[in-house]
């Protein structure tokens, strides 16, 4: 047996050693298309959403979680991140 059979092994199946990639959601903008191509740069488009407000995670189209954006500190200072404050029950949904 390999180190590939017993980490699967170990884990239980070799799926949970794949990445996924996590959509976070913070808001959306619905201008109108002529608004749209006005934009320059430093424009400023509005989002339906607070800064205080939650954030939504998806996997694909299935919303799995939710959270605050929040700033890392040390090394990774200045970088975004999340901060779980709800996470879906996947045999029952939110």
């Amino acid at each position: 047996m390999d180190d590939a059979d017993i980490t699967a092994t170990a884990n239980g199946s070799p799926f949970t050693q794949v990445p996924i990639e996590i959509t976070i959601s913070v808001g959306r903008a619905r201008p109108l298309v002529r608004d749209l191509l006005r934009l320059k740069r430093d424009a400023i488009l509005p989002l339906d959403r607070r800064v205080s407000d939650p954030v939504d995670l998806y996997v694909g189209d299935r919303l799995i979680a939710r959270g605050e954006l929040t700033e890392l500190e040390g090394e990774q200072a200045g970088q975004l991140a999340v901060r779980l404050t709800e996470v879906a029950d996947f045999g029952d949904g939110f």
